[in-house]
């Protein structure tokens, strides 16, 4: 651990029953990349922060195996203990959301130096982003737009580290996220290459809320915590295959054959971009006007309903559309 010149506080936050140490300055800000880098196996009690560092370190390493807890936002909840669970059946551990510390210790298995927040700085390219500002809800005032961008520097900056825009904010305190050659914290949670492996067939798992990617072997290669359908627009059931993939999709607005937006009674053509209905990719099925797909509101997967469709975060889309083909099968467990 880094040590520090000047007095502060050992706080500890607990995750089942794993807890980490971790050291903050008296003046600090809310979490810093040390907290988050050097957090480590300890007994003790609950932080008193709303976004813990060691659980930031936690979704961070889930991540980098493709077990994704959804946005990482430091907190703990329904999301992350799914893929604890996961996690612990992809590695043939004992079942359970608790992490232990063989959970912990098997996490840490591959390449455990690598630090978990790293620095970025920020280029003339992402100060350059045609941001589009507030976003109105009506699908009719969407479809006149240009495209469906990132509304500000926050949005797009989170979303392409995979973390909430609270977390940005808590380890870049008072910083502009706009101007070029800023210095941020961001978290590293990207998995290393795959080598062209594909998925020989996905389970989208109604009862858990989980989209589940094998291997030939059965072995889980991916798992992401999703939105399948809703009371009254429900999921298909059995087997179905992928037919297209769409990268940034525009959406095809169908009362008709969807759902009743608003007011609107007319067809409609929303414009690409990852504030989209469907986001950043859309993976069609065999079964009509139904797909896996992106989201505009990460924070929501899982916790929502949808009108029908298979919901995850853009990036897990993506991820999940690098995975698959035209002619794998998608079976809906209930």
């Amino acid at each position: 651990m880094v040590p520090f010149s000047v007095g502060g506080v050992l706080r500890v936050a607990l995750v089942g029953s794993l807890a980490f140490a971790v050291w903050r300055p008296n003046n600090a800000a809310a979490i810093t990349a040390v907290e988050a880098n050097d957090a480590h196996f300890q007994s003790g009690e609950h932080t008193s922060s709303p976004i813990s560092a060691s659980i930031v370190k936690i979704q961070v390493l889930l991540a980098r195996r493709s077990i994704s807890p959804g946005e990482i936002d430091g907190v703990d909840g329904e999301n992350l203990r799914k893929a604890i669970s996961e996690f612990r059946r992809q590695q043939n551990l004992p079942a359970g959301e608790e992490l232990d510390q063989n959970t912990w210790d098997a996490l840490h298995a591959d390449n455990p130096d690598k630090p978990v927040v790293s620095d970025y700085t920020i280029t003339e390219q992402d100060a350059a982003y045609p941001f589009v500002g507030a976003i109105p809800k009506d699908y009719a005032a969407q479809a006149k737009m240009g495209k469906l961008g990132f509304r500000n520097a926050d949005e797009m900056l989170g979303e392409h580290f995979h973390m909430s825009e609270d977390l940005l904010k808590a380890l870049n305190p008072n910083t502009d996220f706009s101007k070029p050659g800023q210095h941020i914290s961001v978290v590293d949670p990207f998995p290393p290459s795959r080598n062209g492996v594909k998925a020989a067939h996905v389970v989208a798992d109604k009862a858990h809320g989980l989209v589940i990617a094998y291997d030939k072997a059965d072995h889980i290669i991916a798992a992401y915590p999703a939105t399948i359908g809703s009371d009254e627009t429900p999921s298909p059931s059995g087997e179905v295959s992928v037919t297209r993939i769409a990268k940034n999709p525009t959406y095809e607005y169908d009362p008709e054959k969807n759902f009743q937006q608003g007011h609107n009674k007319s067809r409609l053509t929303l414009p690409p971009g990852p504030n989209n209905p469907v986001g950043s990719v859309w993976i069609g099925l065999s079964r009509p006007t139904y797909g896996i797909h992106g989201t505009p509101e990460p924070s929501k997967v899982s916790k929502t309903q949808s009108h029908g469709c298979v919901r995850l975060t853009n990036w897990d889309a993506e991820e999940l559309a690098s995975l698959v083909r035209r002619g794998t099968k998608v079976r809906f467990a209930d």
